[in-house]
C-alpha cells in the first residue's frame, strides 16, 4: 500500500495486493459515483467500507512492518489478528445489508442476534481507528458505545434512559440516517472522496511545483522573500491537499530550508509554514473536505460556503504577512534578488495550467449549477487531459497511477475515522447529549454572548486537539454546535466557528500536530516550534470572534455595504496593530507601554459602539504616525519598510 520500492513477501504481499485492488475499486466507485450515475447508498455505504476495510488493514500492517520486521510467534498472532478483523468486518457489513434488504421488505425490528455481527463491526472498526489515527479518535468512538451501554450510571444531566445490545446496535450499526452507515459516510463517499482523488492527483502531476515557483516569483520583493513565499504558496497547496501535514510536507520541505538561509530562526522558519499550512484548510475554493461536509450539514450551497469564507481567510493570511514583515524588519532582513533555480520557466508558465485549469473548473461547474460531486469529477477529467503538458508525467505515466492509488488510500482512512465519527454521531442523537450541554453552556454565559462564545471556544480547541481537520470539525459542531445555535448565532457563522477551531487545534499546544510536523525539516525545538506557531497563528483564534459579531464579513450573512467596508477596514487596521504587539517591534523597537496601549487599541477598534471604536482608531493611528518619525532616526537597518 505504502510507495516503497520493495514489495514485502509472504502474507504482507497478500494484504498489499488486496489492499492495492480495494483502493482502486474505491477510486473507481468514486470517480463513477461522482460522474456517471448514483449507487443505491445501503449498497455504496456497505461497498465503501467493505473496500476501506481491506484498505485499512493493508495501510495499518504496512506501517507496522516499517518499525522492524516482525517474525515468529509475534508475526503469526499479527497474521491472526488482521485476519480475524477482515472476517469478522466483513461478517458485520453482510449482516447491515441483511437486516436492511429485510427492512424494505417489511417492517423488521433488529434482534439480539442481530446485535452480535453489529458489536462485532464496532469492535473491527475502533481497532482499525486505533491502529491509523490514534487513541483520541479511539477515545471518541469508544466513549460513544460506553455512554449508551452505561450512561444511564452516570449522575446529574449525563445520565439517559438506558439502552440495551440490540437498541445500542440498531442506532449505531443498523440505522442510515446516524451511526456508522449514516449520512455524514454518505457524504464522504459521494462528495468527499472525489475532491480527495483531485487534490493529490493535482499533486502528483506536478501543480505543486509549480505554484510553489510563482509564489517565489509574487513574493521577490518582499523582506520576508521565502517566508512570505511559504504563506502564499501553503494558502493554495492546502486547499487542494485537504491536509496540514501533506501541506507541511510538500511545501515545507522545499520552503523550511530557504527561509532559514534567509535569517530568520529554525523555530520561526518551522512555525511560519505550519502556521501557513494550517490555513490552507480555511482557504477557498476546496479547502480540504471540511467545507464540502458542511455544505451538506448546513443545506448552504458550495458556492456560498466558498464566498462566507473568503474573506476571513484573507485576514488570517494577512496576519501572516505582516507577522513575517515585522519580524524581518526587528532581524534586519533586506531584499535579495531570487536565485537562478527559483525563476520562471516556460515549462512553469506551461504546468500552470495544470492548476489553474481544474481550479477554474470546478468554480465554474459550480456556477452553471451542476452537483459538488460533478464539479470534482469535472476537475479530475481537466487535469487528467491537462496532465500530459507536464514532461515530468510523459516520461513517467505511472505517476498517475500512483496518485490515484495514494487518493483513495487517503480516502479509505477517512473511512476509518469517519466510522468512529459516526459512532459519536449516533449516540449524541440517541441520548440527546449535545443539546443538554447546549443547555449547560446557555446557563453558564448569563447574558453575554462574548463569555459564551469562549466556552464554546476552549471546548471546541479541546475537543479537536490532535485530530484531522475533517473529523475535528465534525466533533465539534456536533458536540458544540447546538449551543452556539442557541446563542441566537446562525447556523452558518456557528459552522464557520467551529470550523476554525477545528483548524487552530493543530497549532495549539500541547498537542500543535502541525508544529510537531514542521520541527523536524528545520531542526526546530518541536515545543519552541509548537509556541511559535500558536503565537503567528494568533489571528486564527480572533477571527472567528469577529465574524461571529460581525456577520455581514461573510457577505451571504446580513450583507450591507458601508457596514461591511467599515468592519473590513478595522480588521485590516486591528491586524497591523496586533501584529506589531504581539512581536513587540514595529519600525523599531516597541517599549512595554506601547505593546500595551497597541493591544488595547487594537481590540477596542473592534467593538461595537463608535464611542469606543473611533477612538481607539485615533490612538492606533497615533501610534503608527509616531512610530514613523521615530523610526527615521533609528538605525537603517530598522527603517525601510516592506
Amino acid at each position: 500500500m505504502a510507495d516503497e520500492t520493495r514489495m514485502p513477501s509472504g502474507p504482507s504481499r497478500l494484504f498489499v495486493l488486496a489492499g492495492t485492488l480495494a483502493c482502486f475499486l474505491l477510486g473507481a466507485i468514486a470517480l463513477y459515483s461522482s460522474g456517471v450515475g448514483l449507487i443505491d447508498p445501503k449498497l455504496h455505504r456497505a461497498g465503501g467500507f467493505a473496500l476501506a476495510l481491506i484498505a485499512a488493514i493493508a495501510v495499518a500492517r504496512t506501517r507496522r512492518e516499517e518499525t522492524g520486521p516482525i517474525s515468529g510467534r509475534p508475526a503469526m498472532l499479527h497474521l491472526v489478528l488482521d485476519v480475524a478483523l477482515l472476517g469478522f468486518g466483513l461478517w458485520a457489513i453482510w449482516s447491515f445489508l441483511s437486516v436492511q434488504a429485510q427492512m424494505e421488505v417489511a417492517l423488521y425490528d433488529v434482534t439480539r442476534a442481530d446485535a452480535w455481527p453489529a458489536i462485532a463491526g464496532l469492535v473491527v472498526f475502533l481497532e482499525l481507528c486505533r491502529r491509523l489515527w490514534g487513541w483520541g479518535l479511539f477515545g471518541v468512538g469508544a466513549f460513544g458505545v460506553a455512554y449508551l451501554l452505561w450512561g444511564q450510571d452516570l449522575p446529574g444531566i449525563m445520565a439517559h434512559t438506558g439502552f440495551s445490545l440490540k437498541e445500542v446496535a440498531e442506532a449505531l450499526w443498523y440505522n442510515t440516517n446516524k451511526g456508522v452507515f449514516g449520512s455524514i459516510t454518505n457524504i464522504v463517499l459521494s462528495t468527499v472522496f472525489i475532491f480527495i482523488i483531485f487534490g493529490v492527483l493535482l499533486e502528483g502531476t506536478g501543480a505543486g511545483d509549480t505554484l510553489l515557483r510563482f509564489a517565489f516569483l509574487v513574493t521577490r520583493r518582499t523582506r520576508g522573500g521565502p517566508a512570505h513565499a511559504a504563506i502564499l504558496a501553503s494558502s493554495m497547496f492546502g486547499t487542494m491537499s485537504g491536509s496540514t501535514v501533506a501541506n507541511i510536507v510538500g511545501t515545507g520541505t522545499f520552503t523550511i530550508p530557504m527561509i532559514k538561509r534567509r535569517g530568520f530562526s529554525p523555530s520561526f522558519s518551522a512555525g511560519i509554514e505550519a502556521t501557513a499550512s494550517s490555513g490552507g484548510q480555511i482557504m477557498p475554493p476546496i479547502m480540504g473536505a471540511a467545507a464540502l461536509v458542511m455544505a451538506d450539514l448546513t443545506g448552504v450551497g458550495y458556492l456560498n460556503i466558498i464566498v462566507a469564507a473568503l474573506l476571513p481567510a484573507l485576514f488570517y493570511y494577512f496576519s501572516l504577512f505582516c507577522s513575517v514583515a515585522v519580524e524581518a524588519r526587528r532581524q534586519g532582513i533586506e531584499v535579495r534578488p531570487l536565485a537562478i533555480d527559483d525563476r520562471i520557466t516556460n515549462v512553469d508558465l506551461i504546468n500552470s495550467a495544470l492548476f489553474i485549469g481544474p481550479i477554474l473548473t470546478v468554480i465554474g461547474s459550480l456556477v452553471a449549477g451542476t452537483s459538488t460531486s460533478a464539479a470534482g469529477f469535472n476537475a479530475v477529467v481537466v487535469l487528467l487531459v491537462l496532465s500530459v503538458i507536464n514532461p515530468q508525467v510523459r516520461s513517467d505515466p505511472m505517476r498517475i497511477w500512483r496518485s490515484f492509488r495514494k487518493g483513495a488510500q487517503s480516502g479509505a482512512t477517512l473511512l476509518i475515522a469517519i466510522a468512529a465519527i459516526g459512532i459519536l454521531v449516533g449516540s449524541l442523537d440517541s441520548t440527546g447529549l449535545g443539546l443538554k450541554l447546549a443547555d449547560v453552556i446557555s446557563t453558564v454565559r448569563g447574558e453575554s454572548l462574548m463569555s459564551a462564545l469562549f466556552v464554546a471556544m476552549v471546548g471546541a480547541l479541546v475537543l479537536g486537539m490532535g485530530m484531522p481537520t475533517l473529523p475535528a470539525y465534525l466533533i465539534i459542531i456536533l458536540v458544540m454546535g447546538p449551543a452556539i445555535q442557541a446563542l441566537g448565532v446562525s447556523m452558518l457563522t456557528a459552522h464557520m466557528f467551529v470550523f476554525y477551531y477545528g483548524v487552530a487545534s493543530s497549532l495549539t499546544p500541547p498537542v500543535a500536530i502541525a508544529a510537531y510536523a514542521a520541527a523536524p525539516i528545520a531542526g526546530a525545538n518541536p515545543l519552541m516550534t509548537a509556541l511559535m506557531s500558536f503565537r503567528l497563528g494568533m489571528a486564527k483564534f480572533i477571527i472567528p470572534f469577529i465574524f461571529a459579531f460581525y456577520p455581514t464579513i461573510l457577505i451571504i450573512e446580513e450583507f450591507s455595504l458601508l457596514p461591511f467596508l467599515w468592519i473590513v477596514a478595522r480588521t485590516c487596521f486591528f491586524i497591523w496593530l496586533f501584529s506589531s504587539a504581539l512581536s513587540g517591534f514595529d519600525r523599531r523597537r516597541l517599549t512595554v507601554a506601547e505593546i500595551i496601549v497597541r493591544f488595547a487599541a487594537a481590540f477596542a477598534t473592534l467593538a461595537i459602539n463608535p464611542a469606543i471604536h473611533v477612538p481607539a482608531i485615533l490612538v492606533g493611528l497615533a501610534l503608527i504616525a509616531y512610530d514613523i518619525r521615530a523610526g527615521r532616526t533609528a538605525p537603517a537597518k530598522t527603517a525601510a519598510s516592506l
